[in-house]
């Protein structure tokens, strides 16, 4: 039987496709734009009850029988070949369908990633999988979808940046999806202020694109004293500019982006830090078999019991055995965002109640880092391992 199509990325906005260019010139401040897991077995992540919440950790030295990861969905035999300016933009990548089935003879690794054409994601995705067909979507959560529905073999997505921090709303999506961290990859930065051919910077009154470019452009963006308009992905922001014919506008985007979309670049390396790198994610529906043939990483999720202390004794127990943090991150619970404790001296009171994110440099092939999650469970009323993986050290 046929499967229903259904389009999971657009290539533009649809309330700033229908907003003509003299509608942007004279309301640019107001523009917006608006996509469990078992017991450890063989030293392998395992996917666990609907819920996901508990993960027990054996104290024994894991064995290596489990199956790996299947090799053939990870050969790599054809090239992208979107890396040249493109006067037609419809030669882009067009929408994903529930249609566009994962090959299952294993002949290429479909990638997907956030945004359009140019997007650093996309650099992300190329640098993992160097002869991928990288798969863009309109929305992070998109991207989730594509790979638990088989449309795509892995999802590469950024989860913090050295100078903007981390990407909150991809922490909370790991946590609401049953997909697992494969790997990571490391990313140069490079921020290019771009603009219409003949434009030159002084002449621009705005400028589009995502968030954390801004945050990571602080101060070259402030001295030139300009509008920010918010998008969903650099990439977006270098595409409306050229659509939009407006020589006032301009875009924060990468030099790739210029060469697809026809701009100009302006300036480059405008990021306040020479050393501007994003950590992205490798995601995938199985997990991988941890190993020790080299540094790895694992991260996890959980929440604690109350009591004073608390967290200190949940973060001592990687203290206790050597283990090194590398990140912690925490983000409220949505659905209990605050845990009331009645006390006899003093009444009720109202506490923010959290979910701690952390990374620390074990593999789940350790027995450390085994023992240490079997401590935690003792202070932790939710824990999931959220991925065992290789750690990525050069940018």
């Amino acid at each position: 039987m046929a499967a229903k199509a259904a389009s999971i990325w657009v290539c533009a906005k649809t309330p700033y496709s229908h907003q003509g260019v003299s509608d942007l010139s004279s309301n640019h401040s107001e523009l917006a734009l608006n996509l469990n897991f078992r017991k450890w077995e063989c030293s392998c992540l395992a996917v666990a009850s609907a819920q996901r919440a508990i993960t027990p950790v054996e104290d024994e030295k894991p064995s290596l029988t489990c199956a790996a990861e299947s090799s053939g969905a990870m050969e790599r035999i054809e090239d992208n070949k979107s890396r040249e300016f493109h006067k037609d933009l419809n030669l882009l990548p067009k929408p994903l369908t529930a249609n566009d089935f994962s090959p299952r003879d294993g002949s290429k690794v479909r990638v997907a990633y956030q945004g359009l054409p140019g997007a650093y994601s996309e650099a992300a995705a190329v640098k993992a999988y160097p002869k991928c067909e990288t798969v863009p979507c309109d929305q992070f959560e998109a991207a989730f979808k594509a790979v638990e529905l088989w449309l795509v073999d892995k999802a590469v997505l950024p989860i913090e940046n050295s100078v903007g921090g981390s990407i909150h709303r991809n922490y909370d999506l790991l946590l609401h999806h049953r997909l697992h961290i494969v790997g990571e990859v490391q990313l140069q930065v490079n921020h290019c202020l771009l603009g219409l051919p003949g434009a030159r910077k002084e002449e621009l009154k705005r400028v589009l694109s995502h968030y954390q470019a801004f945050a990571q452009c602080e101060m070259t963006l402030s001295s030139l004293g300009i509008i920010r308009i918010n998008t969903d992905d650099s990439a977006l922001a270098a595409q409306m500019v050229a659509s939009t014919g407006l020589r006032d506008t301009g875009a924060v985007a990468s030099a790739r982006a210029a060469n697809i979309y026809g701009l100009d670049i302006l300036a480059e390396k405008i990021q306040d830090d020479d050393d501007n790198i994003t950590r992205f994610l490798i995601l995938g529906r199985e997990p991988i078999i941890p190993g020790s043939d080299r540094p790895y990483k694992t991260s996890v999720v959980f929440t604690l019991e109350e009591g004073p202390g608390v967290l200190f004794k949940a973060l001592a127990v990687f203290a206790l055995r050597g283990i090194n943090l590398t990140k912690i991150e925490s983000r409220p619970q949505k659905q209990r965002p605050l845990r009331i404790v009645d006390d006899s001296n003093e009444g009720s009171a109202k506490y923010f109640d959290y979910l701690f994110y952390i990374d620390f440099e074990a593999s789940m092939a350790d027995p450390r880092a085994q023992y240490a999650l079997e401590h935690l469970k003792e202070f932790a009323r939710f824990l999931r391992v959220l991925g065992c993986y290789p750690k990525d050290t050069i940018p």
